[in-house]
């Protein structure tokens, strides 16, 4: 298989390298991050402006794009700029959209194109524990329409999204995969109840009370129960978008590290000249081209189905998780004391990595899912 960019793709990582060089710096990045909204709306259209969400899409709802590779080339951009625009959620709530079928909701797509919408993907809930059919928030049918109670954490943006997409039960028990069914949920719908907080990798993410939120019928994507699958289509996406981001992430952290080292004097000379700071920084940088390996590997997958798909895709969230660990760790402790310092970028690189592990399920949880899928397999 060819894993080489296409013209329009290194066109594309081109431009928004060099906007994220000259428009999103680090000091202005970090008072996006730290401001009360946590992203800039303003950014977010100037983004959108050069083609990023379009990429994520093909020509039928108006994108570019669509492919892995696709979605890997602008995250890993995103990545080496420690972007909190919410793309992810763009990417997920896009294609879970799109893979539903769902015709009514397609102009959400393409306000999301455009800039004029942002979406937030509100799934996981309190205790679920990264399982994808663990649902309990139940949606009830209301005359025409449908009813939602329950809750949600951790949604990105909750707090100034446009529009929620909200995994609901309208059959079955806690852990069954059919009879869940996701819907399009106005931010200021009646019952909508918000509690936001800081993350400590920036930006801002909330909790969601869904009481006694009355929908009308248009709300329901795609066909009633079915939203297992269109969950496990669109989050495969988002696990491409992290695996991308955080290689991004990790050679920006790989680059401040060895800079530090060719010019950190101790003894008269550069600590890089150490033979044992060497040996560690070698271990870096082949973990580092492992995780790349990895990520390719799931934007090559992401378009299957299947176990293998699965496989490749758990797979990489497993390696970038634990190796965005170590280089966070092994860059820190190269750098000394320094290494934590709120003014330093790497604190923040070595932070979001950190962090990026626990979306869309952990390293632990992702190594025990390729194991039972293998099993399933054999």
């Amino acid at each position: 298989m060819n894993f080489q960019h296409t013209e329009d793709r290194r066109m594309l990582a081109d431009s928004l390298n060099r906007f994220i060089a000259e428009q999103y710096g680090f000091h202005a990045r970090d008072e996006i991050a730290r401001s009360q909204e946590g992203f800039s709306r303003d950014m977010w259209r100037r983004f959108c402006e050069l083609g990023i969400v379009g990429m994520f899409f093909d020509e039928s709802v108006g994108g570019f794009g669509g492919d892995g590779f696709d979605v890997a080339v602008v995250f890993e951009a995103l990545g080496r700029g420690l972007v909190v625009e919410p793309f992810l959620d763009a990417l997920i709530v896009g294609r879970a959209l799109v893979h539903a079928g769902s015709e009514q909701h397609r102009g959400i797509v393409a306000k999301m194109i455009d800039g004029a919408a942002i979406t937030a993907f509100a799934h996981d809930e309190p205790g679920s524990h990264y399982e994808l059919a663990r649902v309990n928030t139940r949606a009830a049918r209301h005359g025409d329409g449908w009813v939602l109670n329950g809750a949600k954490g951790v949604v990105q943006q909750g707090e100034h999204a446009d529009v929620l997409l909200v995994s609901a039960r309208t059959s079955g028990g806690e852990y069954d995969e059919a009879g869940i069914s996701l819907f399009v949920v106005p931010r200021d719908a009646q019952g909508v109840k918000m509690r936001g907080s800081r993350k400590i990798d920036g930006g801002r993410v909330a909790e969601v009370s869904l009481d006694d939120v009355v929908l009308d019928a248009d709300a329901l994507v795609g066909d009633e129960g079915d939203g297992y699958a269109t969950l496990t289509h669109a989050i495969g996406f988002g696990l491409v978008a992290l695996a991308s981001e955080a290689v991004g992430a990790m050679d920006v952290a790989k680059e401040h590290t060895l800079e530090y080292l060719r010019t950190r004097k101790q003894f008269g000379v550069p600590i890089g000249a150490f033979q044992a700071l060497q040996h560690r920084m070698a271990d870096v940088l082949l973990e580092i081209e492992q995780a790349r390996s990895a990520a390719i590997n799931a934007a090559a997958a992401v378009g299957e189905s299947g176990v293998v798909r699965e496989r490749a895709l758990s797979a990489a969230k497993y390696s970038i998780g634990r190796i965005g660990a170590r280089v966070a760790e092994e860059s820190i402790q190269m750098h000394g004391g320094i290494g934590m310092t709120w003014e330093l970028p790497l604190s923040h690189y070595a932070k979001r990595l950190v962090m990026i592990d626990h979306q869309l399920g952990d390293e632990d949880h992702h190594l025990a899912r390729y194991i039972e899928l293998g099993r399933a397999a054999s």
